[in-house]
């Protein structure tokens, strides 16, 4: 079955990423896939596999030309089904009858641009219910979670040199928190969490990475500097591969603030079988399970950040058992074999309809 994907994103954050490792995920099923994305995106430049990639100026939400280049692209491809993420290229496409037109969202945005599609994808419950309370047919609103990518460990000579480049000393904990620097993901609350650490914790000092690129990284860097902690940082820009910095890690901290609607940090700390600290965020609540393969705290609490690292920090058994947990959930719920099975039903579903 030939799929189109569109986004019309400029910069890589969480969305972007999954975007192009699911449809490249997909191309390598041997399922004809093919990509557009917005002609001056970061996304031109990632490893895209065997996705046919073509790219569109997508200038603005409702540029009539634009509207009418996506359709020229649809007709010139001639999927059997098109699917959109996010609001540009949704409210770009409006199409009449075949190929038919599903949207995936990965957030509770507004509404009023997703109305036209045929069916609809929420990667959580919370947002299908969110769909389906607006008005949305509950029969054509289908949760489909994302998932994980399960990799063999970085080999140590990989790690080592993450730790030279970085200036990481033999005996620190690291701690890792990927994500993009914006307001939800609570990167200000991590910064005063950490500062408020012993400078050892079981006699080894806590050294944490920052894992991404955001318009909040000019922000986060002057606030570690009024910390104190600045030299205990590191802002390591965005990764497009980051399983080594996974693989780095002794703890994944992850302190969204409570809107945030998923994470796919939490199935990628999973994959990698490393212990996990979330805040009590929206998909926090629907997917971990506290004590079991993730240790939650509440939301925007410095304090509790601080407890709760250094908690996780002091009890090895409790780590082990928590990233033990953690990895048996991405293989049994978030494989990419599983997902993409569903997706791939539900294609056909809909085409066959």
């Amino acid at each position: 079955m030939k799929t189109l994907h569109l986004i019309g994103s400029k910069s890589l954050g969480g969305a972007e990423r999954w975007f192009f490792r699911f449809t490249r995920a997909l191309a390598g099923l041997g399922e004809p896939t093919h990509a557009l994305v917005r002609r001056d995106s970061d996304l031109v430049d990632v490893d895209w596999g065997q996705v046919v990639l073509g790219e569109l100026p997508m200038r603005t939400v409702w540029d009539p030309l634009s509207r009418l280049e996506v359709r020229r692209a649809v007709r010139r491809i001639a999927p059997d089904l098109v699917q959109t993420y996010m609001g540009r290229a949704t409210r770009l496409t409006h199409l009449r009858g075949r190929p038919l037109h599903l949207a995936r969202l990965g957030n509770y945005y507004d509404l009023r641009g997703y109305r036209h599609c045929d069916a609809w994808i929420g990667n959580t419950r919370g947002i299908c219910d969110y769909l389906i309370r607006a008005g949305f047919p509950p029969e054509r609103v289908h949760l489909i979670y994302n998932f994980a990518d399960l990799h063999a460990p970085a080999p140590p000579e990989a790690l080592a040199a993450l730790r030279r480049q970085w200036s990481i000393p033999a005996d620190a904990w690291v701690l890792v928190a990927p994500g993009r620097l914006t307001p939800i993901k609570g990167f200000d609350d991590l910064l005063q969490g950490f500062a408020r650490l012993a400078p050892a914790i079981n006699g080894r000092p806590p050294l944490l990475l920052l894992l991404g690129e955001g318009p909040l990284r000019q922000k986060l860097e002057q606030l570690a500097g009024r910390l104190g902690i600045g030299e205990r940082v590191r802002f390591t820009g965005w990764q497009n591969e980051p399983g080594p910095y996974y693989d780095l890690a002794d703890l994944v901290v992850f302190p969204a603030k409570p809107g945030e609607p998923f994470g796919n940090v939490l199935i990628e700390t999973w994959a990698h079988r490393r212990p996990l600290l979330a805040t009590e965020f929206l998909g926090a609540q629907e997917v971990t399970r506290h004590g079991e393969d993730a240790w939650r705290i509440p939301c925007e609490d410095p304090e509790a950040l601080a407890k709760g690292i250094t908690r996780l920090l002091g009890d090895d058994g409790l780590r082990d058992g928590l990233a033990e947990q953690g990895q048996l959930r991405a293989v049994r719920d978030f494989s990419s074999q599983a997902i993409l099975a569903e997706y791939l039903d539900l294609y056909r579903t809909l085409v066959a309809d």
